[in-house]
């Protein structure tokens, strides 16, 4: 952080839990891992809470929708 910045402890508040900025969920609830081929619920970070950004259709690509997210810079 840097001290000069008066937005500094903002813009760190702003950064999504543990630097995931993409995540999904199973659309019925349970933990992710199980019942790899029921639809998920896909979430991206708005900079202040997961919002919904749409389906997937199962596990496979939920995972790959994840991964498709560009690296955010650390600030």
């Amino acid at each position: 952080m840097d001290p000069s910045d008066p937005l500094a402890p903002y813009e760190k508040r702003r950064r999504p839990p543990l630097d995931i900025y993409r995540r999904h969920r199973p659309l019925h609830g349970g933990a992710g891992h199980l019942r790899p081929e029921e639809p998920r619920a896909l979430e991206e970070w708005d900079g202040f809470a997961y919002a919904p950004a749409g389906t997937a259709p199962d596990l496979a690509a939920a995972v790959s929708w994840v991964a498709q997210a560009e690296p955010q810079p650390r600030q």
